[in-house]
């Protein structure tokens, strides 16, 4: 008997959220091959991949918010996907800055370090990732047990690494990785115990209140009419 192949089954979101993923690689291939780039087409490829993968890293951690504020579970199901696209684009991202601009050739990439402090943080928060995917599975999860969750929570550090990589890169108009830092630090604090706590216990109170019948008045007994005489 030949064993059957597990069926694989995709909600409308989680569609959406595999294309969305996907497009900015495609289009990104697209503009690559017709010569749609800019002047600088190494440069301009660096710095697609990288905010593509900032913004789905930043995306899977909102995923745990979404469902503490709103109830939103379909997010909590797309969240290791969205990890693992934000890994995809960072190697992509890496891929480029090391073997396209440089060829693979280490002592160029040596010297830029000493010049480009920024390289150095990027490159921590792409391995933090690099170890977050190869221990994604759930054959790693049940391995490490306990320690899988601690491990995972490096995830956060990966977050701050990117936004200060994100502001360095900038240099001189930051607004743009500011404004993403807020939404990092808004979702870390969404994701502190104590708040989110407090979240899910509003929640439930608000939920027991609409569930609450409503107290009706009692019926008025009529009084007795006088017999007639």
């Amino acid at each position: 008997m030949t064993a059957k192949l597990p069926t694989l089954r995709f909600t409308k979101f989680q569609i959406f959220v595999h294309v969305a993923a996907l497009l900015p690689l495609v289009v990104l291939i697209i503009d690559a091959l017709r010569g749609n780039l800019s002047y600088n087409p190494i440069q301009e490829a660096t710095f697609r991949t990288g905010k593509t993968a900032m913004i789905l890293l930043v995306a899977s951690l909102a995923c745990t918010p979404a469902n503490t504020l709103f109830g939103f579970t379909p997010a909590i199901k797309v969240r290791r996907a969205l990890g693992l696209y934000a890994f995809l684009y960072a190697l992509v991202h890496f891929t480029i800055y090391i073997g396209v601009d440089y060829g693979f050739d280490l002592r160029l990439v040596l010297l830029e370090l000493e010049e480009k402090r920024y390289v150095i943080v990027g490159f921590a928060a792409f391995l933090i990732l690099l170890a977050l995917t190869l221990t994604s599975t759930k054959g790693m999860q049940r391995r490490l047990k306990k320690n899988w969750k601690k491990l995972h929570k490096w995830v956060y550090a990966a977050g701050i690494l990117v936004m200060f990589h994100f502001i360095w890169v900038q240099k001189s108009d930051i607004r743009e990785p500011l404004i993403w830092t807020g939404v990092l630090g808004l979702l870390l604090l969404l994701r502190w115990q104590p708040v989110r706590t407090r979240i899910l216990s509003f929640r439930t109170s608000r939920r027991a209140g609409r569930r609450k019948p409503r107290l009706t008045e009692p019926a008025k007994v009529s009084e007795p009419e006088p017999a007639a005489q």
